[in-house]
């Protein structure tokens, strides 16, 4: 940690900071974050970090890609400016004992099912936050929750930083990218598909001008493949991540699911744009 604040103190005072958090495992998805942030920031900073502290037991914490060379490469490629990998003692030396409470917004969606997830995540951005001190945080709406969360953190703590939310980027079958994917044989990728098909129906029923969340729900889960282990199917507001029994058409809404597939967990969603 002294040698990236050694890196920001050499730095002219003028100059923004563009920070991309990760796990590594890096595929395009991340790459169009680090891209966004080369765009509008004199440096860019990304880390590399598989967290504990969002993992609970059972999970797949061991099992999480791991691909550090493959992603050094690619962030020499695209012009990254310092690459951090955390260290676990490091960053959780022996008596961290420090836990961040959350909103109710962290018990919805993912946080009914992960209870200890989102403290996880927000304990390491924060911590992050503190010793890049970014102008500029860059988050992808893949993982849609995620953001919605550490805004509502940044708002509250007063952080001096903008939390820059990026779009969700598919693979050309439609598959949301996600480092999780490899895990997936071609069987399990074919099921998996269905997750993103589903959203797509749902979108669809929008579109035609369909307002009810329930009915969009149900012809969206008719998409879904028997063996697919549904976590949840939500259309939920925007900002607060309540779940909607009618779509205001001026506010639209989003569409969120998450899903196991041969053991793999996937999360997805689509906006509800307003219409």
């Amino acid at each position: 940690m002294e040698a990236v604040r050694h890196w920001h103190r050499e730095l002219p005072g003028d100059h923004r900071i563009g920070l991309v958090p990760t796990m590594g495992a890096l595929h395009e998805g991340h790459l169009s974050l680090i891209r966004r942030a080369r765009a509008e920031c004199d440096q860019v900073a990304l880390t590399i970090f598989v967290n504990p502290a969002q993992f609970g037991p059972g999970e797949d914490l061991e099992s999480y890609p791991r691909t550090v060379e493959q992603d050094l490469e690619a962030a020499r490629e695209v012009g990254v400016d310092l690459v951090w990998i955390g260290d676990r003692q490091e960053l959780y030396p022996d008596g961290f004992s420090t836990h961040i409470e959350l909103p109710q917004l962290a018990q919805r969606l993912c946080g009914a099912s992960r209870p200890h997830f989102f403290a996880g995540v927000c304990l390491i951005v924060l911590k992050l936050f503190h010793i890049f001190a970014p102008d500029r945080a860059y988050f992808g709406d893949k993982d849609y929750q995620q953001r919605v969360i550490i805004e509502c953190m940044v708002r509250d703590l007063d952080l001096d930083l903008e939390v820059v939310a990026c779009p969700l980027i598919r693979e050309p079958d439609g598959l949301a990218l996600s480092s999780r994917n490899v895990h997936l044989d071609p069987a399990a990728r074919e099921q998996a598909l269905t997750l993103s098909s589903a959203l797509f129906a749902a979108e669809q029923q929008w579109r035609s001008g369909l307002d009810s969340a329930q009915k969009i729900r149900d012809r969206a889960l008719m998409e879904l493949s028997g063996e697919v282990e549904l976590d949840y199917f939500e259309v939920v507001d925007r900002n607060d991540l309540s779940a909607l029994e009618v779509i205001d058409p001026k506010l639209g809404a989003v569409a969120c699911l998450a899903a196991t597939v041969r053991g793999v967990r996937l999360i997805d969603n689509i906006q509800l744009e307003p219409r």
